[in-house]
């Protein structure tokens, strides 16, 4: 007859279970290791990054919204589509579709880089050809700049730059260089934004001329998502066949927005019209809209 000891027995399953203990520990250490890592490296990804810098060059600039025609003031993110419609001088309708927005990026904090879509021009002159019009890019250098409560004002330094891939007359036929000041100044909800900018023919000087082009927006913020505004636009010529002349608009408009669609992709929408208040203009009563998507 064999006698069975229960002390023994407990001590024997006890170390059992500290041997599979001790052989699968290693296991769910590495295990839970390799989860960790595989979630630090998630959240710390190239776009992570990206969306993090640029939330960082948001943060250190003011929050005001993009003008319809003067240059935004201020580093953005976005894709922007704009279209006009106006009318010539000559009483002869015209539309431009893209109107040179396009894509807006912040690579690093102090630096934007637009990359516009071509626009397509439709008129309604006779015999005036359809087209494309020229391919454009624009930088932007922000050098000085603070938020809301701490200065809230923006000093850069922009540059652009059109290239002749239209057919005349919907492209000029020329590269044009445009060196740019830009400023705003923010007063809680009011704010103002000015452009000073050259556009400099490379070649063609004696067709195109040179223009002196001083842009001021003035905003108010009525509620959160809604942004008044009364644009002054004006184009001193210089050289080429309207040497001397100038031409202003005044531009009131309205922007809305910006409403979350996704994670990081917003919608902002808004209008207005530019009316001439000099004598000579080219084109009178410009209708202009606007749709553009910010993702940060």
């Amino acid at each position: 007859m064999v006698t069975r000891n229960p002390d023994k027995n407990r001590s024997s399953l006890a170390a059992g279970i500290a041997l599979a203990i001790l052989f699968f520990m290693p296991s769910a250490a590495a295990a839970q290791t390799s989860t960790s890592v595989a979630a630090s490296t998630a959240k710390d990804d190239w776009v992570t990054r990206w969306f993090k810098r640029v939330n960082q060059a948001r943060a250190s600039q003011p929050h005001h919204v993009a003008p319809l025609i003067t240059t935004h003031v201020a580093l953005i993110q976005q894709f922007r589509y704009d279209s006009y419609q106006q009318t010539s001088s000559s009483g002869a309708g015209s539309f431009n579709f893209g109107a040179g927005k396009g894509l807006e990026i912040i690579p690093v904090s102090r630096v934007e880089v637009q990359v516009a879509v071509p626009p397509y021009m439709l008129h309604q002159a006779p015999h005036a050809p359809d087209g494309f019009g020229d391919v454009s890019m624009f930088f932007k250098f922000r050098a000085f700049s603070a938020p809301e409560g701490h200065g809230d004002y923006f000093i850069g330094a922009f540059l652009g730059a059109s290239f002749p891939s239209g057919t005349p007359p919907n492209g000029m036929g020329h590269t044009v260089w445009s060196p740019m000041l830009a400023a705003s100044k923010g007063w809680g909800k009011f704010d103002v934004q000015s452009t000073l900018s050259g556009n400099l023919p490379a070649s063609g000087v004696d067709v195109l001329g040179r223009q002196i082009v001083f842009n001021n927006t003035f905003q108010y913020n009525v509620v959160k998502k809604v942004w008044p505004e009364v644009e002054i636009n004006s184009t001193f010529l210089k050289d080429g066949p309207n040497s001397g002349k100038k031409q202003s608009f005044l531009t009131p408009g309205l922007i809305v927005g910006s409403f979350p669609i996704a994670q990081h992709l917003r919608f902002t929408f808004g209008g207005g019209v530019q009316i001439a208040t000099t004598q000579f203009h080219p084109y009178n009563h410009r209708w202009i809209w606007t749709l553009r998507f910010p993702f940060y």
